[in-house]
């Protein structure tokens, strides 16, 4: 623990991106697609090229595959011994905070299929903010304990250091 009234260093805790489940269609679409594309090469019907056969095959995999696995390696999140941090976006990237030591709220939701995977969504609310909302976070219990603590040590150190400014003979 730093002395007080000297700011503490911002350490890294954990950095996720949301449960990989989420692409769990995307690469049973690339199966398919490979494996109906090596299928139909070189049998097509009269009227079809190969070419065409490739060229949707290609379209598909772009659109099923590689936008979700974009859009989900673009959203991640990082939490500090200071902050949590969201990031989302692809081109413009946006970037939330919630400070630990104004203290919030965390709200976990879980559905059936959450619970099999160990993932759940959190909400972190500090009652002035729009509600910082994590989806899919995997080993949600763990993120919750971690986040609980966080805000607890914050608090703590936020408290300590007011009251050794308070203290303080040369203010007087």
């Amino acid at each position: 623990m730093p002395p007080p009234g000297t700011p503490s260093e911002e350490l890294l805790i954990a950095r996720f991106r949301s449960h990989a489940r989420r692409l769990f269609w995307s690469a049973l679409v690339l199966i398919a697609t490979f494996g109906a594309t090596a299928y139909f090469y070189g049998n097509l019907p009269a009227g079809f090229e190969d070419w065409m056969l490739l060229a949707a095959a290609g379209v598909l995999v772009v659109v099923a595959v590689v936008v979700p696995f974009i859009v989900w390696y673009s959203r991640s999140t990082t939490v500090t011994t200071r902050r949590v941090i969201a990031h989302n976006g692809i081109g413009a990237r946006r970037r939330r905070e919630m400070s630990h030591a104004r203290g919030y709220t965390i709200a976990v939701r879980r559905g059936p299929l959450q619970r099999m995977w160990g993932s759940g969504t959190i909400t972190l609310s500090n009652g002035v903010d729009a509600p910082l909302r994590l989806a899919n976070v995997p080993n949600v219990t763990l993120v919750h304990e971690t986040l609980a603590d966080q805000i607890e040590v914050g608090q703590i150190l936020a408290h300590r250091d007011a009251q050794a400014i308070g203290d303080d003979p040369a203010e007087r």
